[in-house]
């Protein structure tokens, strides 16, 4: 079944973090390491992609559910030297229990409250080092380059949401609880870039599907980038969407959503999410005529060209225009010839 969040369909704020790789990792490269950077134990990106092992149910938050093969030793980057989960790009502002130690950062697992906060500030800032990596912040204008609030287990359903009022995203808990799963947290940080973009975005059906799918391209496609950096070698499907989060309402191979659907413009059921699965091959189609890199950089730097309640139609023509205007009429067929595999309509 595919899992929903608790914004409407005409939520004010629809951006979802995904973009999906299968020709490879963008040239992005984010900043690299520090030597004094903490290292921490993480998800990479999931323990489904990690080990490749469908039969991983959550065992109530239970270490033992998971081995320890599936965890990933990675550093925690630009921190603010507060002594806590705070820095540049990412701030976990609250939580449920005690709060994460830096010492221990390495040691947490799954069965520790703090293992979800440390997971949801690495992959936080992992997100925004690959925007920063594509350009987003110098010769391309930021795309949500700020602190970005993140708040742990305060939503008490197994649902995971971005708030427009607060700016801020909220991970839930109940099944595997959301912050395990790096493509859940990217997934609500694309909706914070799509915020910070186009304030407002979203206020029609067409676009609540364009944000739900680029949050899962980005995540597909941070995730694929990190995994490389690091020499970790994902072993499920990469179009399948928040693989791990799904174990617990999908039957193997798990997945909330697909990045490759076949659905086309006339398949539309008027729910974003279902939705969304059109405009995010479409983007998959772009990055693999393209290369990861071009692609990206067209897709992020077009939505800032989006209307809060743009349709596909003039979406599309604005990142066909972003295309010819960024690498040239060759780029512009290409990503012109992706919306018009969906069907897409008035597509020029």
């Amino acid at each position: 079944m595919a899992r929903r969040t608790p914004r409407g369909l005409l939520a004010a704020a629809t951006a979802t973090v995904a973009l999906i790789v299968t020709a490879g990792p963008a040239s992005a490269t984010g900043t690299a390491p520090a030597a004094q950077d903490p290292l921490a134990r993480v998800f990479m990106v999931n323990p489904v992609q990690s080990s490749g092992d469908q039969t991983l149910t959550d065992g109530k938050d239970s270490a033992a559910a998971v081995p320890a093969t599936a965890y990933a030793t990675a550093a925690l980057r630009n921190l603010d030297g507060s002594g806590g989960l705070s820095g540049r790009w990412a701030s976990v502002r609250s939580d449920t229990g005690t709060s994460a130690r830096l010492a221990d950062a390495a040691s947490y697992d799954r069965h520790d409250d703090q293992f979800e906060q440390v997971m949801a500030y690495f992959w936080v800032n992992e997100a925004q080092e690959y925007l920063q990596g594509l350009g987003f912040g110098s010769e391309l204008p930021g795309a949500n380059d700020r602190v970005q609030p993140v708040r742990i287990n305060q939503w008490g359903a197994d649902n995971s949401y971005f708030t427009d009022k607060k700016a801020e995203i909220r991970f839930g808990k109940g099944g595997v609880d959301d912050a395990e799963d790096a493509e859940v947290v990217i997934h609500e940080y694309g909706h914070a870039v799509h915020h910070a973009q186009v304030p407002g975005f979203g206020t029609s059906v067409e676009a609540g599907s364009i944000g739900e799918a680029f949050g899962d391209y980005l995540a597909v496609a941070v995730g694929e980038h990190a995994a490389a950096r690091y020499g970790w070698p994902l072993k499920a499907d990469v179009a399948c969407v928040a693989d791990w989060d799904a174990v617990m309402y999908s039957d193997a191979p798990h997945c909330l959503r697909r990045i490759d659907s076949d659905k086309t413009y006339a398949d539309r059921e008027g729910e974003v999410h279902a939705d969304g699965e059109i405009w995010s091959r479409a983007l998959l189609d772009i990055r693999t005529a393209l290369g990861p890199r071009v692609a990206d950089r067209i897709i992020v730097n077009a939505q800032f060209g989006f209307a809060p309640d743009t349709s596909f139609s003039a979406a599309a023509n604005t990142t066909v225009t972003a295309a010819r205007e960024m690498y040239g009429e060759d780029a512009a067929d290409a990503v012109r010839a992706a919306f018009r595999s969906r069907g897409i309509p008035g597509v020029a």
